[in-house]
């Protein structure tokens, strides 16, 4: 795994807590360039960040808080948001002229190296660990490396469709994702293709079997409910059912050459159950290409990372 973790991923790591505990180890930390890191607790007026060290007090300078607050491509919240929460550094110097010694930190060497020596490096493809930061409507914001931000947008989430990222991610979830391509320097990502394939996923299942789902969407000639992150079945009609209702079905068939299972809703209950089917069948390497559709189905669903492919 990458030494260029996601914020919150080293903070515990006990080479990290024994660099902290004295000011000789601090001093050692500033001549190797260690990557550290360390509660944020405030954003004073000037937005420079406080940071608890365990024997003195840590400062990250506005400009040297992320890439791109110098010249304002990052907006300021970024520091601000961090309050609360884990912070990369490096530590540039150890100031003695006060009362008390004062470490000056860098989040932005610890985010400029790990550019330089992993993200830069990523290949269309590649699996990565990630931390979910945020979610919007339109898609899940994540930390890929030292507080450096991607997106995965909700329609690469998963096959099965959702109506917002919450469905899927909570912040703070430790995840795992591909890079799809490039924008601009940007790092694009994709997560369904780690979900299994729909052969994967329906032979964890069988018919005669009754098992519980989650209503996705309701249709004129049916509704969807979903068995796994990537693999959904349809069943007929029923009053009083709601999208996000849990839903106990008994499986009716399941048919590959045509990618469908049909249920039979057996009761529902309203308010969506938490996310806890979601397995990863691939956490690590390179994905050349995946091919998602059973090799008699009539729809083809497939990501080739071969290809050149957009954040769109």
């Amino acid at each position: 795994m990458t030494e260029y973790l996601p914020e919150g991923r080293r903070i515990l790591h006990k080479e990290n807590i024994a660099v902290l505990r004295s000011l000789h180890t601090l001093e050692q930390a500033a001549v190797s360039g260690a990557i550290l890191e360390a509660p944020c607790t405030v954003c004073d007026t000037e937005h420079n960040l406080s940071v608890a060290l365990d024997k003195i007090k840590g400062i990250i300078p506005r400009h040297e808080g992320a890439i791109g607050i110098s010249d304002g491509s990052t907006r300021d919240i970024a520091l601000i948001s961090r309050v609360g929460k884990p912070v990369c550094f490096k530590i540039t110097k150890i100031d003695k002229t006060g009362s008390e010694p004062v470490a000056i930190l860098s989040r932005l060497a610890a985010q400029s190296e790990a550019m330089e020596n992993y993200i830069s490096k990523l290949q269309n493809g590649e699996i990565i660990p990630a931390r979910v930061t945020h979610l919007e409507q339109f898609g899940c914001f994540v930390d890929i490396g030292c507080g450096i931000p991607s997106m995965i947008p909700i329609d690469a989430i998963s096959v099965s469709r959702i109506n917002h990222p919450a469905n899927r991610f909570s912040v703070g979830m430790d995840i795992f994702a591909a890079v799809k391509g490039r924008d601009n320097g940007r790092i694009c990502l994709t997560h369904k293709e780690l979900l299994g394939t729909w052969e994967q996923n329906a032979n964890c299942f069988k018919v005669g079997e009754t098992v519980s789902g989650i209503v996705r969407s309701i249709e004129e000639y049916g509704i969807f409910i979903e068995l796994a992150p990537n693999l959904a079945g349809l069943a007929e009609l029923k009053s009083g059912i709601s999208v996000g209702d849990c839903a106990c079905v008994y499986i009716k068939a399941i048919i590959p050459e045509k990618m469908k299972i049909k249920l039979i809703i057996v009761n529902t209950s309203h308010g969506e159950a938490p996310c806890d089917n979601m397995h990863y069948y691939l956490t690590e390497g390179k994905i050349g290409k995946w091919v998602y559709s059973t090799p008699s189905a009539p729809k083809y669903i497939a990501t080739d990372f071969t290809e050149d492919n957009n954040c769109s």
